[in-house]
Formats: structure tokens, C-alpha cells, sequence
């Protein structure tokens, strides 16, 4: 039984990350998301070209936008996000990586917690069990390796905090289109 799990679910995974994540309509896209994610809320999108491993362990909640080409790891924990987070081109999102000082190459990993009105930006890393805090921002490019505190910018490789932000944010996102 668990074998025919793993089957299901890694020709659902194959069917979305290279045919329908391909397929320039939004609409056919958020059908298929709804039957494969743990939970797609309502107004979240997906643009093309955007991968999961497990989508079954995805969970995006409310007005998401999650741009281009972004992968998703759902292996073996979990990603959540909160409502009105933007997720910009190309970013990593890992739940599962390899214990660097196991003799056997051990697996070590964690679920990874995003927070409502988070903006992950370009290329962004984020490395296995970290939360990102709310309102928080990751900069193009950094590598999130520890938490993100709430309203905290950070960036560079590994992310330091680099300012904060208006804690008096107060916006839904919006962003429905067609073809993208």
C-alpha cells in the first residue's frame, strides 16, 4: 500500500512539474494544485514553472503569490505558509538536506514556517526548519540557514538582519492572472 503511495504521488508530482506547471493557463494550473497540495487557500497563485517535491506536504494559505520557477520540498516535512505572502522568482524553499557529520550520510531536515505578509524575494534560500517570521523580508539571493524574527529584513549568505520593517503593514494581495 505505502508503494502505491509513492508511485501516486511521484506521477502526480511528475505530471505537474512537467506538464501542467508548463501549461501557460493559471486556471488549469490551480485545479490540478487544489487535488495535489496539502491546501492551496483561497486567491493564492502560482505562476509557471514553479516544482514541488510532495506537494502533498505544500500548504499556502490565503492571497499567496508565489512567482516563477520556485521549488518547493516537501520530501518528508512540511512547508506552510501564511496569508499574503509573496514569494519572488527562482526562490528554494528545502525541508531536507543531509547531516553533515554522519558517517552514513544521514538526512536531517525540518518543516519550514513562513508568517502572514512575509516577502521572500528573488532567488532566496531557505534551508531546512526555519520559520520566517511575520511581516519579515528575505533579500534577493540570501540564505536563510536560522529563524527570521517578525518584521525583520534580512540578507547576504548566511542572512544577517539588516533593518526592520513597518510593523503597521496592513494589505491583501491581489494578483490573479491569466496566463502567468
Amino acid at each position: 500500500m505505502k508503494s502505491l503511495r509513492i508511485v501516486g504521488g511521484s506521477l502526480a508530482a511528475y505530471g505537474y512539474n512537467s506538464w501542467v506547471g508548463r501549461f501557460p493557463s493559471a486556471v488549469l494550473r490551480q485545479v490540478y494544485l487544489r487535488a495535489y497540495l496539502g491546501g492551496i487557500d483561497h486567491g493564492s497563485t502560482v505562476q509557471l514553472g514553479c516544482r514541488f517535491l510532495n506537494g502533498r506536504k505544500i500548504w499556502f494559505g490565503k492571497r499567496n503569490v508565489i512567482n516563477f520557477g520556485c521549488l518547493f520540498d516537501g520530501r518528508r516535512y512540511s512547508v506552510h505558509t501564511g496569508d499574503d505572502v509573496s514569494i519572488g522568482p527562482e526562490a528554494t524553499i528545502l525541508t531536507l538536506g543531509h547531516e553533515p557529520q554522519a558517517t552514513d550520510f544521514a538526512d536531517r531536515g525540518g518543516d519550514v514556517v513562513i508568517g502572514d505578509r512575509a516577502w521572500i524575494a528573488y532567488q532566496a534560500l531557505l534551508l531546512p526548519g526555519v520559520e520566517i517570521g511575520e511581516g519579515a523580508i528575505v533579500a534577493a539571493r540570501a540564505v536563510v540557514t536560522r529563524d527570521v524574527e517578525p518584521y525583520t529584513i534580512v540578507a547576504g549568505n548566511p542572512a544577517r538582519p539588516i533593518g526592520t520593517r513597518n510593523d503597521a503593514i496592513d494589505y491583501e494581495l491581489h494578483f490573479r492572472p491569466f496566463l502567468v
